[in-house]
């Protein structure tokens, strides 16, 4: 039973958009962050959820999310037994949600939710079928902008250039964009790749980014540059093997 005074829960089939935030030990940040995801979201989005994702959290993040969602219902959540991986976070979070339009922010507070309701709304309109944000300008630290402009320049080398910061979290795309994606681990890195390759359209627009208020980041050039580099030759492989069809006739019944 919802507190009192807390916002009602909406239905599934009132709900235009749902933000998908994957947490690994962010109390720290969880509360203030969901404020602003309510702030914004209430003031550009009129029917919407937010559905984080504990992975496997060893800190206060679930105790965080259970008070959050008793406060106001619209906050749901999911923990998983063990961490799992962010591409994991990401595909239960996926599946979870029920708006018509899906839209993901990084639990730590970097990404600005101010950024997803215009966003959401051009995915709404039909502007482009998956909308990424690019950041520009990045509140890191050098050898992390240096991995990530590594990355992203072999990702766009070997799968074709499909946006210009794949390691922006901040996007908002129709919720067809993942129905169908393959798992595995990495795969949270390669979304627009892979909405592209089914087809979808692709636009950016340039976001916010912030410094890290609380906690310390859970990458580093080991598991963010060098694995993201051993998925690509994965996703690679999907591509160069990929087919297309085109129905000529098909039976009325």
């Amino acid at each position: 039973m919802a507190e009192a005074g807390a916002k009602p829960e909406p239905t599934a089939d009132e709900i235009l958009a749902s933000v998908v935030i994957p947490v690994k030990d962010e109390e720290e940040s969880i509360a203030s962050l969901a404020e602003e995801i309510t702030r914004a979201m209430d003031a550009g989005v009129a029917r919407w959820e937010c559905v984080w994702i504990d992975d496997g959290s060893t800190d206060r993040s679930l105790d965080t999310l259970k008070d959050l969602n008793r406060r106001d219902p619209r906050h749901r959540f999911i923990s998983f037994a063990r961490n799992s991986g962010q591409s994991a976070a990401f595909y239960a979070g996926f599946r979870a949600a029920r708006g018509l339009v899906i839209a993901t922010i990084d639990g730590d507070g970097q990404n600005d939710p101010a950024d997803l309701p215009a966003m959401i709304r051009m995915v709404r309109q039909g502007a482009a079928d998956m909308v990424n944000g690019y950041r520009q300008q990045r509140q890191d630290s050098p050898a992390r902008r240096q991995a990530s402009r590594i990355a992203n320049g072999a990702r766009n080398f070997f799968t074709g250039k499909t946006v210009r910061d794949v390691g922006c979290s901040t996007r908002a795309f129709r919720r067809e964009c993942v129905a169908y994606l393959p798992k595995f681990a990495g795969m949270h890195r390669f979304l627009p790749t892979l909405a592209s390759m089914e087809g979808f359209t692709l636009a950016e627009v340039p976001v916010n980014h912030r410094p890290r208020k609380y906690g310390e980041s859970k990458y580093s050039i080991r598991n963010r540059l060098w694995v993201g580099l051993a998925d690509l030759f994965g996703v690679f492989w999907l591509q160069k093997r990929s087919f297309e069809y085109q129905i000529a006739h098909r039976s009325k019944r």
